[in-house]
């Protein structure tokens, strides 16, 4: 009997093959352009010029579903680790790649490649929709105006980036629901916590929180007291390389 080289590109097509063929991938996908273009064109039906949304970002606020997005990304994140850990299929895994950090590096690549893709393509529909609604407002906007592909796109990275440090928090923890906690309590509703504390340094700092560089992000125009866009991507990405190099650690020194 002859046995099969663990080649890159052999992982690469498991964990794809993988991702795609668990229905939580279909569902939680599904729901990103509902939510997202069901979100945006309730908001360009029901608006209003000089109203009390007025000074919010025009994609900020045409993709305000995103508030739904970033949770449904952080779950199919936690859901492509440590679902595998409550299944008992990572034993599987981890016998067919021994070295199993190729498994750890492969599924993030699959995730983000597939998450970026989906959400990007959600922006660029819903967007020009909502416009459509918006057309006669002081929100009026048009994809060929500076910035806006900017802030689209941006998005798009800045969920992708959040979805893959699900993934390593689910590798952490190892529990579906331990993760969606963590990921919860710790990324979106610290970040609140902290501001509520009457010091400078902390409300500099949680500006590099991922929901809050998220934020940054899917402006338009930068806004006073955010973070640059080139400086929340890169927290976004820190935050995703912190999170996959400690479940790294953790994955090389514990027993599946």
């Amino acid at each position: 009997m002859t046995s099969l080289t663990v080649t890159p590109t052999r992982v690469l097509h498991a964990e794809w093959h993988k991702l795609w063929t668990i229905r939580s991938t279909w569902i939680n996908l599904a729901l990103v352009p509902v939510l997202t273009v069901g979100t945006g064109l309730a908001i360009g039906a029901s608006y209003e010029s000089g109203g009390g949304d007025s000074d919010v970002d025009v994609v900020l606020l045409t993709l305000l579903g995103m508030q739904f997005t970033q949770i449904i990304v952080g779950v199919l994140g936690v859901l492509t680790t440590a679902g595998e850990y409550s299944t008992g299929l990572i034993r599987s895994t981890m016998t067919a790649v021994p070295r199993r950090l190729p498994v750890l590096w492969t599924k993030a690549a699959v995730l983000a490649s597939i998450t970026f893709t989906v959400v990007l393509a959600t922006n660029l529909l819903t967007f020009p929709l909502a416009q459509t609604l918006l057309a006669d407002t002081d929100q009026a906007a048009s994809l060929g105006d500076p910035g806006i592909i900017r802030a689209l796109v941006g998005n798009a990275a800045g969920l992708a980036l959040l979805a893959v440090t699900a993934l390593g928090i689910g590798s952490l923890v190892r529990s579906v629901p331990g993760g969606i906690g963590v990921l919860t309590g710790a990324l979106l509703i610290l970040p609140e916590v902290l501001r509520m504390l009457p010091y400078n340094v902390v409300d500099d700092a949680v500006r590099y929180f991922p929901t809050k560089a998220l934020d940054a992000l899917t402006h338009a125009d930068p806004t006073p007291g955010t973070a640059t866009p080139g400086a929340a991507l890169l927290a976004l990405a820190l935050w995703a390389v912190a999170t996959l190099t400690a479940a790294a650690l953790l994955l090389k020194r514990r027993d599946v």
